[in-house]
């Protein structure tokens, strides 16, 4: 027999959560003196409208392009949770969708792009070349996993992942944005792979791309 799991919520004992009548006896009488009360958090309610607005930068290089062509059709309609506004700026995106190999020569640009994007802004790597190299991970030409470039929140493997493991991935980097703070305390920082361990790292990469 299977265990039904019972939420927990603070002051509010199940019996009462069940009774919806309660409530909304509760919002009829603060209603009838025309009172309109919102109780919430401020930063909760911020969040909320960020996770369901974002609006992704326009990047595809390879294969897994044509998935993220596929889930913003009428089919799987990423419109539903509030992708669908892909930007062709970097100024107006508030996430990249690293979709395809990055080749050296690509390096500096997809940097660029990232460098670009105003704060808050989040990176999902989607597919194998983008998140390790993919079947060119021992080429000389890709790199091996955008994550030495910029740094990422949200990796969806798959060569290429279906429609399905797009999404999911994009709810995780809803949950992500959800528990953010936006008043008052600070967010914990990713690693910056192009801190002191990297710039020689992006010089070599500079220098590759000019003899290439």
């Amino acid at each position: 027999m299977a265990v039904m799991k019972k939420p927990k919520i603070k002051s509010i004992p199940y019996e009462e959560f069940k009774d919806n009548e309660t409530f909304e006896q509760l919002v009829a009488e603060l209603n009838q003196n025309g009172t309109n009360v919102i109780v919430h958090s401020l930063d909760e309610l911020i969040d909320w409208g960020r996770s369901n607005s974002l609006w992704p930068l326009t990047f595809a290089t390879s294969c897994c392009g044509i998935e993220f062509m596929a889930v913003c059709a009428a089919r799987y309609d990423i419109a539903r949770f509030g992708f669908e506004v892909t930007r062709n700026s970097p100024r107006q995106a508030d996430v990249i969708l690293v979709s395809g190999t990055i080749t050296t020569k690509m390096a500096p640009v997809l940097k660029r792009l990232y460098d670009q994007m105003a704060d808050p802004k989040y990176v999902v790597a989607i597919g194998g070349c983008s998140i390790s190299g993919g079947p060119f991970k021992k080429s000389y030409h890709v790199v091996e996993g955008v994550d030495n470039i910029i740094p990422v929140n949200v990796y969806v493997p798959g060569c290429p992942p279906r429609p399905e493991s797009f999404l999911y991935g994009m709810m995780q980097l809803q949950r992500i944005v959800k528990v953010e703070n936006f008043f008052g305390t600070t967010n914990r920082k990713e690693r910056d792979p192009y801190g002191r361990e990297m710039d020689k790292a992006n010089e070599e990469l500079l220098n590759t791309a000019e003899e290439a």
